[in-house]
C-alpha cells in the first residue's frame, strides 16, 4: 500500500514558495500572500503510485502541486484505465471535488510528491475577497479545459505517431517551464503503459510506434521511464505549435 504522510509544519512558507523562482508563474501580492498563508493547512508527501484524490471521493481539501509527478485517470468497472493528463509543480488539483462535490476522476503519483494543502472551506473567502486569485482559480480550471481539448483532438484525429509525439512534446514544454528539463533532456517516470492508457492505443501498437519515434532520435527508453531528446522533431511530427509563453498563475 502506497502511503501518504500530512504535515502542519511548513517546510516551504507561502513568502519562500519555490515556485516564485519561476518565470513561467506569475507573482502574488504582499496581501494575497498573506491570506494564501492562513489558506494553507499544510503539506501532504505522496510516494509513487499513491492515489492523491479518488474518483467519487469528497475531499476536504484542495492541493497545489509544489514537486514531482502525477497524472490524472479515470477507470471502467472492468479496469480498463484512461490517463486524462499530466500533474506537474504548480497544477491546482482538487477543484472538482469542492466545486461538485465529489471527484469525477482520480489522481495518482508517478513520483513522490510533495503538495500545498489547502482548507476547502476557505475557498468562498477568497472568491469573496481576493478577485485577483478567484480569477487566477477560474483561469487553472479554463487552461485544464484547454489541455483536454487538445488531448481529445489527439486521440480523436492525430495518427498514433503524431499523438505520441504530441504528448512527449506537451510534457517536455510544460517540464520546461519549471526547470525539470536538465542540458536540454527530460526524463519522464512513465511506463509504456501509462502512454498506451494515455494515447488509447494497444500496448503493442504503443510499443511499436515508440519505437519508431526512438529511431528517429526523438526520445529513448531507460529503465526509470522515457527519456525526450528532440522537442523540436517531436513538434513538427505531431504538427503541433507548442504552448504561449505568457505567464500562468498558481495557487
Amino acid at each position: 500500500m502506497k502511503t501518504t504522510t500530512a504535515s502542519a509544519a511548513r517546510q516551504f512558507p507561502c513568502d519562500k514558495c519555490p515556485l516564485q523562482g519561476f518565470p513561467h508563474f506569475q507573482l502574488h501580492e504582499k496581501e494575497e500572500i498573506k491570506f494564501l498563508s492562513g489558506f494553507k493547512t499544510g503539506e501532504l508527501v505522496a510516494d509513487a503510485g499513491t492515489t492523491v484524490l479518488v474518483e467519487g471521493a469528497n475531499s476536504a481539501h484542495l492541493f497545489t502541486v509544489l514537486s514531482g509527478w502525477g497524472f490524472r485517470y479515470k477507470t471502467l468497472d472492468d479496469g480498463r484505465r484512461q490517463i486524462l493528463n499530466y500533474v506537474l509543480p504548480g497544477d491546482l488539483i482538487g477543484l472538482q471535488g469542492s466545486v461538485m462535490k465529489e471527484m469525477q476522476h482520480s489522481i495518482e503519483a508517478l513520483s513522490p510528491m510533495i503538495l500545498c494543502v489547502f482548507q476547502r472551506d476557505k475557498l468562498p473567502d477568497l472568491f469573496r475577497n481576493f478577485p485577483n486569485l478567484a480569477y487566477d482559480i477560474t483561469w487553472l480550471a479554463s487552461r485544464e479545459e484547454q489541455m483536454l481539448d487538445e488531448i481529445l483532438l489527439s486521440v480523436g484525429r492525430r495518427t498514433a505517431l503524431e499523438r505520441a509525439a504530441y504528448l512527449f512534446a506537451f510534457i517536455f514544454q510544460r517540464a520546461k517551464s519549471v526547470a525539470m528539463v536538465k542540458n536540454g533532456k527530460l526524463t519522464v517516470p512513465v511506463t509504456q503503459q501509462h502512454v498506451a492508457d494515455t494515447l488509447g492505443l494497444s500496448i503493442v501498437h504503443t510499443n511499436k510506434t515508440l519505437r519508431k519515434l526512438a529511431g528517429r532520435g526523438a526520445l529513448r527508453w531507460l529503465d526509470r521511464g522515457c527519456e525526450v531528446l528532440d522537442e523540436q522533431m517531436l513538434m513538427d511530427i505531431s504538427g503541433w505549435p507548442g504552448l504561449p509563453a505568457a505567464p500562468r498563475p498558481y495557487i
